[in-house]
């Protein structure tokens, strides 16, 4: 039976606890590897923050951006951690670092409770009220000042200005289609590509002539597909 490959992930907080004569990177390395044997994963990669706390952002940590960079450019989707205390242990870090980590299609597992970022405890529930709530607050505040802006440069023009029109739901749905990897080749289109066809198919931008690359890019993040740069 083919196995799945994972990348370990090892976080260590205290310097003090870093170095030869240390056991917490052998006790988290041993975890994980007795998880994947078990569980019908081969571990291809190793990644360790060491003396890094586990309140720091996930895309502060020098480990964490390396392993970013790997699993974006080797196709493991599957991160391996002891527990999700050396993932994080800040509520608010753990859901936006688990968020980041499924917006780019990877999963995490904690040896210690594979379940634990699948299950809706009271606590993720919370965070996420929060995080959904700061969303919201930060977007109405961004409407509000491009509407204050357009009217003040409305009153100067002596004319209405408006804002970019959205891109409509059905061109960033025939983006995302056409991003998938051929079966044959497993390769995806670039996203120059991607705008030519969807120019071929009438998807244009409000100007008539195609979407430009970086707009193509926002559309696939939009959509939540963006697998990184082309």
């Amino acid at each position: 039976m083919k196995k799945i490959p994972a990348f370990a992930y090892m976080r260590t907080s205290s310097a003090a606890n870093v170095g030869a004569d240390k056991d917490s990177d052998t006790r988290q390395r041993a975890a994980i590897e007795g998880y994947a044997k078990a569980n019908g994963f081969e571990i291809v990669g190793e990644f360790y923050d060491a003396a890094v706390s586990g309140t720091d952002p996930i895309d502060t940590r020098p480990g964490m951006l390396a392993l970013l960079d790997a699993v974006l450019s080797n196709g493991t989707r599957t991160i391996l951690v002891e527990s999700p205390d050396r993932f994080a242990r800040d509520a608010v870090v753990q859901e936006l670092g688990h968020r980041l980590l499924k917006e780019r299609g990877v999963e995490l597992i904690p040896t210690t409770a594979p379940d634990y970022f699948t299950q809706d405890s009271p606590t993720a529930e919370l965070v996420r009220s929060i995080l959904g709530a700061v969303s919201a607050f930060d977007r109405r505040m961004t409407t509000d000042k491009l509407r204050h802006a357009r009217d003040r440069k409305s009153a100067a023009l002596g004319r209405r200005v408006e804002g970019r029109k959205p891109v409509p739901d059905t061109t960033i749905a025939e983006a995302k289609r056409l991003y998938r990897k051929s079966p044959k080749t497993g390769a995806r289109r670039s996203l120059r590509k991607i705008a030519e066809e969807l120019e071929q198919l009438g998807h244009t931008a409000p100007s008539g002539s195609a979407y430009a690359a970086h707009s193509i890019k926002q559309m696939l993040q939009r959509a939540g597909v963006y697998q990184g740069a082309r």
